[in-house]
């Protein structure tokens, strides 16, 4: 069987430092880098173990853009001082520098085998961008008459009834010089006299906030480094965190009117507490919100007052997550306050917002994953998740009501457009799942309906099937699968199939839309999501169950789906592959070490794959916060038996190991790459040893991409 490995765009998510339902998806939106970006992207090495070597080369524009969340660096516990630090990051860096050029030459060799391949998934793919990414366009941002808009790096300003024909242009990347980033967030201030702008490069974890004084003829007034969010609490008034070694802890604010003054508004003192910035619907409150895994703080700043000191909500408690909206002097708050432990619409007075003043509005079903919420002046809008099919509640303000709006059964990912005017009328989103293009929908509160809207023309998607399995997990535990399969292929028992995995953090599987996965389908290929436990797809309690020392549950749940998946006829063990990005590595590269044989190949992008050594290093940026993921082995025995229990790095052996294809970048804070390279390396020999042992000659190669 041929593992095809094409070009893939992952989201930038930006959700592992976010630790609710208020998701960056609407205050700041996921990055998802098209196949032939111009963005001049981060050195990118991959590691095919082909031939008992390991193969590097040099990625392409747009090729494996990996989520990370965490670093994952070279092994030992033990905290050297500064002269053995040096010593051995001398050490590490040479050999670090020889595996990197071994790798180089082994690819040198190898890399021609794949030249026609590569050619035709290039050529492809290039046709499937044309026709459904250029068709696609980017959200609108309405002020009154005002229409804002980006697109190819440049943002527009369009008056609402005069078409985009004749739109402005606002700001240039490439005019200003910074042709290497891509625009991450937009925010315009409320008279709309300014715009900040965060320009974001591959390259780098930080972004830059550009502030546009807008007329005329727009100028740069000025240009802040290292700024994760930020949010105009009045017309001339911007507040904005900053951004140091992967952490978010300093809240500053910044005025532009006479005297430009800066100034720390807020410090969070907790290491494993991340700061960002949210304004109200309404604009009435501009919101700082600390939060971990497992507790929230919030600080109000009253934007009609911008300079008057934050008030707090609620104090930090452990296992009490919220977030906050306003409306007509009622704090809206998104809580896992009360039982359940999921979450719940309440509301409080301003003036007294302690927990024990929340009165409940509303909330949700059991197992149902809150995706996103959006307020309006008279209305709210859930956007739900059930067993892998997406809905949405109308909450009514006015007549205490609740309509359940059922969206097309296809979809399986959604994004909120922009709606800065909480009194608009309709609720503009965008549908997608990974083989369907984004459609574009709308929701009236007026007529209290659904409409597609057709905007531009999208080829539509009819050969393909969409399947919903349940698989029974070693307790019973039923774990939903979601299967896509090209409705015209014969005998599905023999095709290959593609299986994704995650789980942790309390995310979603990646399921937009990528021009790659379609190509598979019309190949033949079988596409299967498996969410797993850890992951958030059944809301936090789902989370929880795969978490810390229930991690072993998600590597259950992901056997029985893939021997679910066999049984109904989708292919079988030596057509499957299993592809992973990231933290889901882990479970990933757990199954491969304990049922090897239900694969035949793996893909891992940016792998976490050395759980033990990454958490016993707490001088690394994000170890501390990721103890409530992991649990903390330096101070629990029994954690310590548990991680090493399955530990992807850890329980590596002499076995028939499947193909094993492998991303990495060279200069990635989060994982480096020479945890990575030492992986490869362990798992190479083990490989080599049980050939030795078995003293059989194999077919083929033990490892091989083909």
């Amino acid at each position: 069987m041929k593992v095809r490995m094409c070009c893939t765009g992952l989201r930038n998510l930006l959700q592992g430092l976010s630790f609710g339902a208020k998701y960056y998806s609407k205050h700041n939106p996921p990055q998802t880098v098209c196949p032939y970006s111009k963005i001049a992207p981060k050195k990118c090495h991959i590691l095919g173990c082909s031939k008992s070597t390991c193969t590097h080369r040099t990625a392409p524009p747009g090729s494996i853009l990996p989520c990370r969340f965490f670093s994952c660096k070279q092994e030992g516990t033990k905290v050297l001082s500064k002269r053995k630090q040096n010593t051995s990051i001398v050490t590490s860096d040479l050999l670090h520098k020889s595996l990197l050029k071994s790798e180089q030459k082994n690819w040198n060799n190898i890399s021609p085998t794949y030249k026609a391949v590569t050619k035709r998934i290039k050529e492809k793919l290039e046709e499937l961008h044309n026709m459904y990414t250029l068709n696609s366009r980017s959200p609108r941002i309405r002020f009154g008459e005002n229409v804002y808009f980006e697109e190819n790096g440049c943002i527009f300003l369009a008056k609402a009834d005069d078409g985009e024909g004749n739109a402005k242009i606002l700001f240039s990347i490439e005019d200003l010089g910074f042709s290497d980033a891509f625009i991450q967030r937009i925010r315009i201030s409320p008279d709309q006299r300014y715009m900040a702008i965060s320009l974001k490069s591959e390259n780098s974890e930080e972004a830059t906030c550009i502030i546009m004084k807008l007329g005329h003829l727009p100028v740069v007034e000025k240009v802040i480094p290292s700024v994760f969010s930020f949010e105009w609490a009045a017309n001339d008034v911007l507040y904005y965190t900053a951004q140091k070694n992967l952490k978010s802890q300093n809240v500053f604010r910044t005025t532009f009117t006479y005297h430009e003054h800066t100034k720390l508004v807020y410090t969070e003192q907790d290491a494993r507490f991340f700061v960002d910035l949210y304004c109200t619907k309404d604009r009435r409150f501009l919101t700082i919100n600390s939060n971990s895994k497992t507790a929230s703080e919030v600080w109000l700043v009253d934007c009609r007052h911008p300079f008057e000191s934050p008030a707090l909500v609620q104090a930090r408690t452990t296992g009490l997550i919220y977030h906050i909206e306003h409306r007509k002097d009622q704090l809206y708050i998104l809580t896992t306050y009360g039982e359940p432990a999921e979450y719940k619409l309440m509301k409080a007075p301003v003036a007294s917002s302690g927990k024990e003043n929340w009165q409940l509005v509303y909330a949700l079903e059991r197992k149902t994953k809150l995706v996103d919420f959006e307020m309006f002046s008279d209305d709210c809008i859930m956007f739900l998740k059930n067993a892998g099919h997406l809905y949405l509640n109308v909450i009514s303000f006015v007549s205490h009501s609740v309509q359940s709006i059922k969206l097309p059964t296809w979809a399986c990912e959604f994004e909120l457009e922009s709606h800065p005017e909480h009194t608009t009328s309709t609720c503009y989103f965008q549908l997608s799942s990974p083989v369907h293009p984004p459609k574009r929908f709308a929701y009236s509160f007026k007529e209290n309906n659904l409409i597609e809207q057709a905007v531009q023309e999208v080829p539509i998607i009819t050969n393909c099937h969409t399947t919903r399995l349940l698989a029974k997990s070693k307790d019973e535990t039923l774990v939903p699968i979601t299967v896509f399969h090209n409705k015209n292929s014969k005998e599905l028992h023999r095709r290959p199939l593609l299986v994704h995995v995650y789980g942790a953090y309390g995310i979603d599987l990646n399921m937009s839309f990528k021009e790659e996965k379609l190509m598979l389908i019309e190949e033949g290929w079988i596409l299967a999501y498996c969410h797993v436990r850890g992951g958030g797809e059944q809301g936090l309690s789902w989370h929880r169950d795969g978490c810390q020392h229930n991690k072993l549950k998600g590597l259950h749940d992901l056997r029985a789906c893939i021997m679910l998946l066999h049984q109904v006829g989708f292919s079988q063990p030596k057509h499957t592959a299993l592809a992973a990005a990231s933290a889901g590595g882990v479970l990933a590269g757990a199954l491969c070490n304990t049922d090897p044989a239900l694969l035949r190949a793996m893909v891992l992008q940016a792998p976490f794959v050395d759980v033990l050594n990454t958490m016993m290093k707490t001088h690394l940026p994000l170890t501390i916060e990721e103890q409530e993921e992991w649990g903390n082995p330096l101070e629990d025995e029994k954690c310590m038996k548990y991680i090493k229990s399955y530990c992807p790095y850890q329980n590596i052996k002499p076995q028939c190991y499947p193909s094993v294809f492998i991303t990495a970048y060279e200069n990635d804070e989060r994982v480096p790459l020479t945890g990575i390279l030492q992986y490869v390396q362990k798992l190479r020999k083990a490989a080599l040893d049980h050939a030795s042992r078995t003293s059989k000659k194999a077919a083929g190669p033990l490892f091989k991409l083909e």
